[in-house]
C-alpha cells in the first residue's frame, strides 16, 4: 500500500510539473515521495544542459508550488524540495540509461550476482529494462533494472 501511495503521488506530481519544468527549458530527472524518519518528502530532480543552478531550483519551485498546491495529490503534510540529480545522477527512466550508453557507471544490486554486489563499469546496453555492463576485466554482466538498488553515473574525485 505504501509503494502505490509513493509511486502514484510522485506520477501525479509529475504530470502537474512537467509542463513547467518544459516552459522554462528545464527537464525533470525524477520526482520521489519518501519517508525519512516521520516526515515525508516530495522531491523533483531538475535539470537542462550545462546543468542547473540555485536560481533555476528556485524559480522552478516557485513556479510549481502553487500548482502542486491546488490540484493537492498528496494527503498529509510533506517537505517540498526541488534540487539538481547532482553529478552521481541516478539513473531512474529508461532515457536515462539510453542516454548514458558508454559511459562510466556504478551499480549496487539488492541480490549478490556472481558473489558481488557492487559493480564500476561501462553501460554498453539496455534493452527492455536490462542492463549490460563491462567490467574492467573485459567481462560483461547483465541485470534487470529492478535488480539494482541504484545506478549512478560515475565521477572520479
Amino acid at each position: 500500500m505504501a509503494g502505490e501511495r509513493k509511486s502514484s503521488a510522485a506520477a501525479s506530481v509529475l504530470k502537474i510539473a512537467e509542463p513547467v519544468a518544459e516552459r522554462m527549458g528545464l527537464e525533470i530527472w525524477d520526482v520521489r515521495y519518501e519517508k525519512e524518519g516521520a516526515s515525508w518528502y516530495l522531491r523533483i530532480f531538475i535539470d537542462k544542459p550545462g546543468g542547473v543552478n540555485i536560481n533555476d531550483c528556485e524559480q522552478f519551485s516557485r513556479a510549481v508550488d502553487p500548482l502542486i498546491d491546488e490540484a493537492d495529490p498528496i494527503d498529509g503534510s510533506y517537505y517540498f524540495e526541488v534540487s539538481s540529480p547532482g553529478i552521481e545522477r541516478e539513473l531512474c527512466r529508461p532515457e536515462h540509461f539510453l542516454r548514458y550508453i558508454g559511459q562510466k557507471v556504478t551499480v549496487r544490486l539488492i541480490r549478490p550476482l556472481e558473489g558481488r554486489r557492487d559493480y564500476l563499469g561501462t553501460l554498453e546496453s539496455f534493452a527492455d529494462g536490462v542492463a549490460t555492463l563491462r567490467l574492467e576485466t573485459g567481462e560483461n554482466i547483465s541485470f534487470e533494472r529492478r535488480q539494482a538498488a541504484h545506478v549512478r553515473v560515475y565521477e572520479p574525485f
